[in-house]
């Protein structure tokens, strides 16, 4: 039996929860998966995975096991980029995941960082924030950007690195075109945004949850025209028909080439959101992680970050 193998199959079955998809992610036949996890039950003496017409679940034991799993797979990466990276050129994959609103954001520094580090293999994840938790806690995301004030795992200690402070915007069809690009207008209240058909994120999202509350706060009650969990649903539905959104800069700042659009700040109450880069403490990092936060503390992005976040440039 190989046993990084193996692990790895277990690790994947419990991101997929579906024995034929993490075989399918494996790139191996769904019975060679379940045979493969039923000679590591074998190897350890415990049942690891409940047993059902469907996949159900792990066992308390079959979760311990996973845990050492994570790890496992994880060092192993970090020993092959520490053996396959030279000095000043690191080499490797690197998972990072962001909330959907924080995207565009992270697009841009992940084509930033490979283009400094052509060895560096990223992978942009799009993520709720309880997912992004629990990717951090698995060690299956080594870099998260998400709302650093919501992030608190239980046993667990993050290190954040603040990025910026979230000013929120309602994104509408302007009256007519501007001249090159998207027009920055003049502020508007949450209640008169609310009195708009608006298209927003599903309840589920905390993007979600920010907005239903400044609305709450500015007496207006929440009655989405349009409800989507994809971010570039609500910049297509603005485009396309009479709905405005409500986005934050990062995403204003994503379609600031529309020039049909015009996006205005929303005030009363002013809402900030502070978003950051997180990874767990204590934890060894990899080559492409350690060039990952060498770079994120540069002038050359912190630039970025001030002219496509925050209150854009201001």
């Amino acid at each position: 039996m190989n046993l990084l193998a193996s692990m790895r199959y277990l690790v994947a079955l419990s991101e997929h929860k579906h024995f034929g998809r993490a075989a399918q992610a494996c790139h191996i036949t769904q019975p060679a998966l379940s045979n493969a996890l039923r000679s590591l039950e074998s190897e350890f003496g415990v049942v690891i995975v409940k047993r059902g017409r469907v996949y159900v679940g792990l066992t308390h034991e079959g979760e311990r096991v996973l845990a050492t799993a994570q790890r496992m797979l994880r060092d192993n990466e970090v020993l092959l980029q520490e053996l396959r990276s030279e000095e000043g050129q690191p080499r490797g994959r690197l998972r990072m995941a962001a909330v959907p609103t924080a995207i565009p954001m992270l697009s841009r520094f992940a084509a930033m960082l490979h283009e400094l580090h052509p060895g560096i293999v990223p992978a942009v994840l799009s993520m709720s924030s309880q997912e992004l938790e629990t990717g951090l806690e698995s060690l299956s995301v080594d870099l998260a950007l998400g709302y650093t004030e919501r992030m608190h795992l239980p046993g667990i200690k993050l290190t954040a690195w603040p990025q910026s402070v979230e000013h929120y915007y309602l994104l509408r069809r302007a009256e007519r075109p501007s001249a090159d690009r998207l027009r920055i207008g003049q502020p508007m209240s949450w209640a008169d945004a609310g009195k708009l058909p608006l298209c927003l994120l599903t309840p589920d999202m905390h993007n979600r949850s920010i907005i239903d509350q400044a609305l709450r706060e500015a007496d207006t009650a929440v009655a989405p025209a349009i409800e989507t969990n994809s971010v570039l649903t609500l910049a297509l539905a603005v485009l396309a028909g009479t709905v405005s959104s409500v986005l934050p800069g990062a995403m204003v700042a994503a379609v600031r080439s529309y020039r049909e659009l015009e996006a205005l700040p929303l005030v009363g109450p002013e809402v900030k959101t502070p978003l950051g880069f997180m990874t767990q403490t204590g934890v060894r990092p990899s080559r492409a992680l350690d060039a990952a936060l060498v770079f994120l503390q540069t002038p050359a992005w912190r630039e970025q970050v001030r002219l496509h976040s925050g209150a854009l440039g201001e």
